[in-house]
């Protein structure tokens, strides 16, 4: 019979040591490694995400399942084995314990790294974009995992906002009736993922990474429901997508979509392809952008956080 001890997360070494002694520590998915760039790139990126987070003073916690075991924390033959194999399935949170079941490898979403990160003891976490409401959700209900994890799970989740193909004003909304806070970081509308801004205005401004803190702090003392809290960190606008090219190649993805009867679970993957496609690779160097500023940002929260 099988060990129920093997779907417990298990941490690298180093992510041990640093969370037995109050050392920062930055959870990163691993879904941008295995399906979100290409080969040798996403390697590389990888790499680079942990060098960030490590160049401001906090360890990086890749997080992954691999033959049924979560690991918190990826050696480099772990991590390459993230970049390469092929196969290797999408892991929400409902997926977890089918895939310690049946010992499955998998790179972990928002949904399945915040709920990990939580479960071993880390309470930053970097990524992109959220997934959100979709578009005509009316019609379809179709919405991310990722919202009813974070109204549930006591993490901080540094991010450029949610997808732009996403219906923006409804995942607010929606993040509001969860009880799901969201701060902007020195901005006053909500980032656009690969745009600055949404246009949508957010309540909460902070300006530190110690005030985010103080938030994390706020919120235990605080007590009730274990929601996150969400710091919203916009992509520089240097850096931004041509707000016009993004539009338009928006405009054509849904148009596409809907002609092809494109729905569910493909309806990410084909939207976020066609734009890398419409753009020549614009959207995905913004995506980029965006994700370097948040690691960054997030291992200075995480500092500040250790420091309390």
């Amino acid at each position: 019979m099988r060990s129920t001890t093997d779907a417990v997360p298990q941490p690298s070494d180093e992510v041990a040591e640093a969370l037995a002694t109050g050392a920062p520590v930055v959870a990163l998915e691993s879904t941008i490694i295995s399906h979100g760039l290409p080969q040798p790139r996403n390697l590389e990126v990888a790499r680079e995400l942990e060098g960030i987070v490590r160049d401001e003073g906090a360890v990086p916690a890749t997080i992954a399942v691999l033959d049924g075991v979560p690991r918190i924390g990826l050696n480099e033959v772990e991590l390459e084995r993230i970049a390469t194999e092929p196969g290797l399935r999408k892991l929400g949170q409902r997926d977890l314990p089918l895939a310690a079941a049946l010992k499955a490898s998998g790179a972990t979403t928002v949904s399945a790294t915040s709920f990990l990160a939580a479960r071993a003891g880390i309470r930053v976490f970097a990524t992109g974009g959220l997934g959100g409401v979709h578009r005509h959700w009316t019609e379809d209900q179709d919405e991310s995992a990722d919202l009813d994890t974070l109204a549930r799970t006591r993490i901080t989740v540094v991010c450029a906002g949610v997808k732009s193909i996403l219906d923006v004003p409804a995942t607010l909304q929606r993040l509001e009736t969860r009880g799901v806070s969201v701060a902007g970081f020195r901005t006053d509308t909500f980032p656009g993922f690969y745009l600055h801004s949404s246009g949508q205005p957010i309540e909460w401004r902070i300006e530190t990474a110690d005030e985010a803190a103080a938030v994390m702090r706020g919120q235990d003392a605080l007590g009730g429901t274990e929601t996150a809290l969400i710091v919203a960190n916009p992509v520089p606008k240097e850096q931004q997508l041509d707000p016009e090219l993004h539009d338009r190649v928006l405009a054509d993805a849904l148009a596409a979509a809907e002609r092809d009867g494109v729905k569910g679970q493909a309806i990410t993957p084909f939207l976020l392809g066609y734009l890398v496609d419409g753009t020549k690779g614009a959207s995905l160097e913004a995506n980029l952008a965006a994700v370097r500023g948040n690691a960054a940002l997030a291992a200075r929260i995480a500092l500040a956080w250790s420091r309390s």
